[in-house]
């Protein structure tokens, strides 16, 4: 099997950003026969059909979808080749400085209590970085799969595996080939409206991306916990309606970080579900200076 070359990677990646050959040529700034041309091209060298064409569009096969993920993961270090050269020069004469882009995936409460920190320190000792942060929900592939598509070069994730306990399934519950390591536990408390004489008689509020494979298990076996009967948002939605006499929720350390004064919070004791937060990212990637850096600050975070 022939290579790929970077600009059939790119045209992979550009196709299915945009939906379309047509679209995909004007987003590359070429004609729409080369685009064809060099997805045909593509597809013989790899020997799998990368795209389903049809009326709407093109739409990545499940070959595609690996080929433009891994496509989006090389193209990232190309990118990245440059500073990390230019970081091993200087590191001759001193410590390393990076440069350049980083792109970081993380759910809502991480995004806001964990990295602001971390990025403030990072800052201040490699000012060439240029953080983007996008906020993933935590459900589906997660922040740990935009880092598998090649969008983020370093995802905060929730790590899977009941604490205490090894965990089930792939390491981390992760996709083939990232890596992990865990940043933090988070203990669940039951919250409930300031005050009220019997809390467990609530309703239980809950929200979509709240972790079940820690909780759910654990939930089932408490009596005094009913079906969720009404399903919010976000965490923060959660402890606000809360706060209005709505219900009781169970929540974790951080997303109980933004409570207020409306609000008790009561902790489940020594059995109690437990979250593990996580960096992820991948083995190509682990070794560069700028994420090599991020994960020390966010180490340092937990202290």
């Amino acid at each position: 099997m022939s290579e790929l070359a970077p600009q059939e990677l790119r045209v992979l990646v550009a196709v299915a950003e945009a939906g379309g050959f047509s679209a995909a040529a004007h987003r590359l700034g070429i004609t729409q026969s080369a685009v064809s041309h060099s997805v045909r091209g593509s597809e013989a060298k790899v020997g799998a059909v990368l795209f389903d064409r049809g009326r709407a569009g093109a739409s990545p096969t499940p070959a595609g979808e690996r080929a433009v993920a891994l496509g989006r993961r090389i193209l990232r270090l190309y990118e990245v080749l440059g500073a990390e050269a230019r970081a091993a020069g200087r590191a001759a004469a001193g410590p390393g400085v990076a440069e350049g882009v980083l792109r970081i995936a993380a759910f809502r409460s991480a995004a806001l209590h964990l990295l602001p920190p971390a990025l403030e320190r990072l800052a201040a000792r490699h000012p060439g970085i240029r953080p983007e942060v996008r906020v993933v929900r935590e459900l589906g592939p997660g922040t740990a799969g935009e880092v598998a598509a090649g969008r983020a070069d370093l995802a905060i994730a929730t790590l899977s595996g009941p604490v205490p306990g090894p965990p089930s399934g792939p390491p981390d519950g992760l996709p083939d080939g990232l890596l992990s390591g865990e940043l933090t536990r988070e203990a669940y408390s039951l919250v409930h409206p300031a005050g009220h004489p019997d809390p467990k008689a609530l309703p239980l509020l809950d929200w979509d991306e709240n972790c079940g494979f820690y909780t759910r298990d654990w939930w089932r076996a408490q009596d005094w916990i009913p079906r969720a009967t009404v399903k919010a948002e976000d965490d923060a939605m959660v402890l606000t309606m809360v706060g209005r006499g709505l219900g009781m929720a169970i929540l974790p350390e951080l997303s109980l970080r933004e409570a207020t004064d409306a609000v008790e919070i009561a902790g489940l004791g020594p059995e109690g579900p437990v979250r593990r937060v996580g960096y992820v990212t991948t083995p190509e990637l682990a070794s560069t200076v700028a994420v090599r850096a991020l994960i020390r600050e966010l180490r340092a975070e937990r202290g």
